[in-house]
């Protein structure tokens, strides 16, 4: 278990830094002939970043046509809802950049969740050509961080079903509306080959602070004692 924390100053400068460095990432890997997979995230700061990221991989393309896009998770609800993280990631990013529709792998909020989870596997595993009874290994998965130490849809005090699952996607029941969700599996999680996580906000400085402690009980206190590396970009000033 190791993390890496990349401090900075205001909301600003942490979208800015984060944008920065997937700009980075985008263009290192571009033309390598391998496609990546990235899992996109949900939330006002991811959009803010999401935005910048747009506007500085405008100018230069490089490598964006050699990803493919997913999500870390979804509430169900339609697209086209306020509610929606496939529209935040289109409205922000996908749309600006004229990202094909071939890139791009929404979970399908508006379907039968367990279908949803279900058809989202399927889509995956083809993208990653990752046979049955293989864990499928995203490229880049982004977090948020919530106040109770939530990442992705996997919340604290989540049933065996959710804690113990090996699936891909599962269904879930999340403590705020709405409450049915998608979300992607801890082993998932421990899986990708790189997770960013982008805590911002002075309401989450316990949350991070017991994520980091030895023993720490949230879901990214898990996630990070499952991965070998995390990337943790914060505003927060503990």
């Amino acid at each position: 278990m190791a993390w890496e924390i990349v401090p900075q100053k205001d909301t600003t400068t942490l979208v800015e830094a984060v944008a920065s460095a997937w700009k980075d990432w985008i263009h290192f890997g571009a033309g390598t002939g391998r496609r990546r997979s990235v899992a996109l995230g949900g939330g006002r700061v991811f959009g803010r970043f999401l935005e910048t990221a747009a506007r500085l991989l405008a100018p230069e393309r490089a490598g964006l046509d050699e990803l493919d896009f997913f999500w870390g998770d979804e509430r169900c609800v339609p697209p086209d809802s306020d509610d929606s993280n496939f529209r935040l990631g289109r409205e922000r990013f996908l749309q600006p950049l004229g990202i094909s529709a071939q890139q791009i792998h929404r979970l399908r909020g508006e379907a039968m969740p367990e279908e949803a989870a279900r058809a989202a596997e399927v889509v995956l595993r083809v993208a990653t050509g990752t046979r049955a009874g293989q864990i499928p290994e995203l490229d880049l998965v982004f977090l948020g961080l919530g106040e109770d130490g939530h990442v992705a849809s996997l919340f604290p005090e989540a049933p065996a079903e959710v804690t113990d699952s090996t699936a891909v996607f599962l269904p879930v029941i999340g403590p705020k509306p709405p409450p049915q969700r998608l979300t992607l599996s801890y082993p998932m999680l421990a899986r990708a080959r790189e997770v960013w996580v982008i805590a911002s906000g002075a309401g989450k400085v316990d949350a991070l602070r017991e994520s980091l402690r030895d023993g720490g009980t949230t879901p990214l206190a898990r996630v990070l004692r499952e991965r070998a590396q995390t990337r943790i970009y914060t505003d927060i000033q503990s």
